[in-house]
């Protein structure tokens, strides 16, 4: 198991990424003035809301990637890529709260990332299974 530490790590790591947004919101929900349920009325909360909400919507994908390639692959290689997504992530949020047009460098970052330990994975599983006649 403990060859899965970085990895292991690294979930833990976007989690906190995770929780970190989720704070940014709570912020931007007092700075409004925008109690909830409301989601919308100031500018920022809305950003600060999407971005939260678009990591969401990546965390199953690139978690279950990440580990489906450190199992096939290299548990050093998920956890590095792994650490490129967290990046991408971060500036993905930073951009689209101070200014949304500016939102896809980091949103390339982790989308090539994903692609990496997703297709990576796919790709070692099917030949796997090919080259054992699974």
């Amino acid at each position: 198991m403990q060859q899965y530490s970085c990895v292991a790590l690294v979930s833990l790591l976007a989690l906190l990424t995770y929780v970190w947004m989720m704070m940014r919101v709570g912020k931007a929900r007092m700075k409004s003035g925008v109690k909830a349920p409301a989601m919308t009325g100031d500018e920022g909360l809305e950003r600060a809301i999407r971005a939260h909400l678009n990591t969401l919507e990546w965390l199953p994908t690139f978690l279950v990637s990440m580990w489906i390639f450190a199992i096939y692959w290299s548990p050093t290689v998920a956890a590095g890529a792994g650490v490129v997504w967290i990046t991408g992530r971060i500036l993905y949020a930073l951009a689209y709260v101070s200014d949304p047009s500016k939102r896809g460098a980091g949103f390339l970052i982790q989308a090539l990332a994903t692609a990496v330990l997703l297709f990576g994975g796919i790709g070692r599983i099917v030949w796997s299974m090919v080259t054992q006649g699974a």
